[in-house]
């Protein structure tokens, strides 16, 4: 159990190198624009690990982020325009609109968009460091591989949010869990979520 190759060290050797990831990720998205390329590299790097084929983790990162930076930018500045615009038209809605079954119809429409969205950008990205193909088509493939897991992509949307709902939710614990984002949250869901998306995957490798 405590040998060097053992189930102890090599479970403190993976979490050690999801401490890594998830800083690199957090550095490397501080532009936000640069959002989309990290979140890229970052899967990358956590697929080929749930594959147990991963090498050096800050190599693998910055090569995965240079190679994909132009189209995972591109689709990232789309898909973020289009979340503010559901975002501010669901305030809009919420806030602005008369009560009644009109209003809830419409927030109802707005909050699926947003979730489709956010399949959308969690499908895309990935996709972008798992097949070679256009912006366009990368999209496309993204709304309908979604779609025909959309189970497993809810799932994935609210791991891949979980830090977000839990400071909305719990609050009073925002010490502990800003504590926890800066060093593995963010890696470590998709990390998880990188078992999930290798599966789903497999059945288009061909």
């Amino acid at each position: 159990m405590f040998s060097i190759e053992g189930k102890f060290f090599g479970t403190i050797s993976r979490l050690g190198d999801l401490v890594i990831l998830n800083i690199l990720f957090l550095v490397c998205s501080i532009p936000i624009v640069t959002i989309g390329a990290s979140i890229t590299a970052m899967y990358s790097v956590t697929k080929k690990m749930a594959e147990e084929r991963e090498g050096y983790i800050v190599r693998s990162f910055f090569k995965a982020f240079k190679e994909n930076f132009r189209q995972s930018t591109v689709m990232w500045l789309i898909l973020l325009v289009c979340g503010a615009v559901i975002s501010v038209d669901l305030f809009i809605c919420s806030n602005l609109m008369k009560a009644g079954s009109l209003q809830t119809l419409g927030k109802g429409f707005l909050l699926l968009a947003f979730f489709l969205i956010i399949f959308i950008v969690l499908y895309s990205l990935t996709l972008q460091c798992t097949f070679e193909n256009t912006i366009r088509n990368t999209l496309k493939n993204a709304l309908l591989i979604s779609l025909g897991h959309a189970p497993w992509s809810l799932l994935m949307s609210l791991l891949a949010l979980s830090p977000f709902i839990s400071i909305f939710y719990f609050g009073e614990y925002f010490g502990t869990e800003l504590l926890a984002m800066i060093l593995i949250w963010f890696s470590g869901m998709a990390y998880i979520n990188s078992f999930i998306l290798n599966r789903i995957y497999k059945k288009y490798m061909n």
